[in-house]
């Protein structure tokens, strides 16, 4: 999960963030410099994260934490794209990845917790 999370999403924004718009639909205008700016930020920002997450994949100590941190990144993702799609300003791609989010948030409090 954690690798093809980094190769669908983290990579593609902090690289090549606006092919990466423009593969989920996103419309990229003239002036693109902040859109390059805050996906760069987004896939750097998700690289940590995916760190994190990765070392409590091999590291039971860090269990407990990956987990709790993939559930709060996905329930705030989530939230993000719940509110984007209430307002109506996103893409279709960005409405289907809610129910991803929800299911990734889902599973690491299951993980977590029971």
């Amino acid at each position: 999960m954690v690798v093809s999370f980094a190769a669908v999403f983290a990579l593609p924004l902090l690289f090549a963030p606006l092919r990466w718009a423009r593969a989920f639909r996103w419309e990229v205008g003239p002036d693109d410099r902040l859109a390059l700016y805050f996906g760069r930020c987004l896939g750097a920002a998700a690289l940590g994260l995916l760190f994190v997450i990765g070392r409590g994949v091999i590291d039971p100590a860090l269990t407990p934490l990956a987990l709790e941190l993939a559930a709060v990144a996905g329930a705030l993702l989530g939230a993000v794209h719940v509110a984007g799609a209430i307002q109506r300003v996103q893409p279709w791609t960005e409405d289907a990845e809610i129910v991803l989010y929800a299911l990734a948030t889902l599973g690491a409090l299951a993980l977590r917790f029971l």
